[in-house]
């Protein structure tokens, strides 16, 4: 074959790339000014685009595009072009969908898509969330929440439901108000090369949440979250899309108030075949934990080759700077939001459930605390192993040191004493091969400690 043919294939191949058909919401309306609400000309664009069989939703260069809430559907790509904005309105009256179904305790959706496929949002611009128009008083290490009882008009950033074929690639997303990238019962989805940069201060400010979703592989991705950075979860609204797994986690890098990379606490159903690896976390309040606090299970997970610093934040933070975290304990009883949706129907107690084969190889920790190992009862957790993990305990906050958070459990909230290079409560099996503990905490009580 010759140069020539070869030539010809790349130029028919180009031409197929430039001829997708391109929405661009400007020819819709969309004005871009900053300040007028460009929902419902983005939703035309949308709409004309899965109707007439798919392509580009163009997010164009140059503008900042308001907009209140947005419904993604099949086969549209939303680009975001490098220099455009796409902002959430600050109006709390506009958010009225619900992003936990009849659960309208826990925020509103903003960009959402339900039953879907084929949905890609790409490009080098920031989708925004707006977060702080959404908070209360700002304090020291957080924001305040503004008081709800049964709705919190808080938009999530990104809530997809049911979507298959989903890639989200290059795009930064910023400022959430609440959870920013959630993936409900999604299956086949790639999230790649994002910059995720959310307001440290702003709580329940999770950036991205695996619910119930299989086959999914996050790469090469920034993210910095108030809350979890990335977690793993069941939540009971979504339990007809049963368990979450087959997860790969890989190249990334994290900051969090709370804990880096988490599984929990919500988890009515079983989490498993998960690795999380080749990772740096820096400045987080936890670095791997597994919160099991309802009847799920936990099992066949993998972290290795990750860097991570742990430091202690205030207590409105849950976790105490420990790098390594596996527990499972039943959560505290329920009250108002609690009682309607953290616990089986009818029901104001839970249980927990087992949380075994967990492997953490590789790991090397600058931390203020030591790892923490444990459950309600001997047989909840088991088969856990610790391979070459190093641990380099120093303080590097203003908060005194000597506690380990179990919150929320029942009862006492916290393990106090001394620290442990490795501290053991209740559990069976535990295995740590080559530990290296470089101390410099005045309350060290020794490498490991089993009861």
């Amino acid at each position: 074959m010759t140069k020539a043919f070869f030539l010809g294939l790349a130029l028919l191949a180009s031409v197929a790339v430039h001829a997708q058909s391109i929405y661009d919401i400007t020819r819709f309306g969309a004005v871009g000014d900053g300040v007028t609400n460009d929902a419902a000309a983005i939703q035309q664009a949308i709409d004309r685009c899965t109707a007439e069989g798919g392509g580009v939703v163009l997010v164009p260069r140059g503008h900042t595009f308001v907009s209140g809430p947005v419904q993604l559907k099949s086969n549209v790509e939303l680009h975001v072009e490098a220099t455009a904005v796409l902002k959430a309105h600050p109006d709390e009256g506009i958010y009225h969908l619900s992003a936990f179904g009849a659960n309208e305790g826990e925020g509103m959706m903003w960009l959402y898509a339900d039953g879907a496929e084929n949905i890609s949002i790409t490009g080098k611009g920031t989708i925004h969330g707006n977060g702080i128009a959404f908070m209360g008083a700002e304090l020291d290490d957080s924001y305040e929440l503004k008081p709800v009882t049964t709705f919190d008009p808080r938009p999530h950033v990104l809530t997809l439901i049911g979507v298959r074929n989903l890639t989200i690639r290059d795009v930064t997303i910023c400022e959430g108000a609440y959870w920013t990238v959630h993936l409900v019962g999604c299956d086949e989805a790639v999230i790649d090369g994002i910059n995720l940069l959310n307001n440290l201060k702003i709580r329940n400010g999770d950036g991205i949440d695996l619910d119930h979703s299989k086959n999914v592989r996050i790469s090469n991705c920034h993210i910095t979250s108030g809350d979890d950075c990335i977690c793993l979860k069941n939540r009971r609204e979504f339990e007809q899309y049963g368990s979450c797994h087959d997860i790969v986690v890989t190249n990334c890098v994290m900051t969090s108030r709370s804990c880096a990379i988490k599984i929990g606490s919500e988890n009515m159903d079983s989490i498993y075949n998960v690795l999380f690896d080749n990772c740096v976390i820096t400045a987080s309040n936890r670095g791997l934990g597994i919160q099991n606090r309802d009847e799920g299970t936990v099992t066949d997970v993998i972290f290795s080759n990750i860097l991570l610093d742990c430091r202690l934040w205030s207590d409105v933070w849950w976790g105490k700077a420990e790098p390594i975290y596996v527990t499972s304990y039943p959560r505290a009883n329920g009250n108002h939001k609690d009682a309607n949706w953290r616990f089986p129907k009818g029901q104001i107690e839970g249980r927990c459930g087992e949380v075994s084969r967990i492997y953490f190889n590789q790991i090397t920790a600058t931390a203020e605390n030591g790892c923490f190992i444990g459950g309600d009862t001997p047989d909840k957790v088991r088969q856990i192993y610790l391979n070459n993990v190093k641990l380099h305990l120093r303080p590097s906050s203003r908060y005194a040191t000597g506690a380990y958070d179990k919150r929320p459990c029942k009862g006492e909230g916290f393990v106090k004493g001394d620290v442990y290079g490795v501290y053991v409560e209740q559990s069976q099996e535990v295995f740590v091969n080559d530990l290296l503990v470089d101390n410099h905490l005045p309350n060290y009580g020794g490498d490991v400690r089993r009861p």
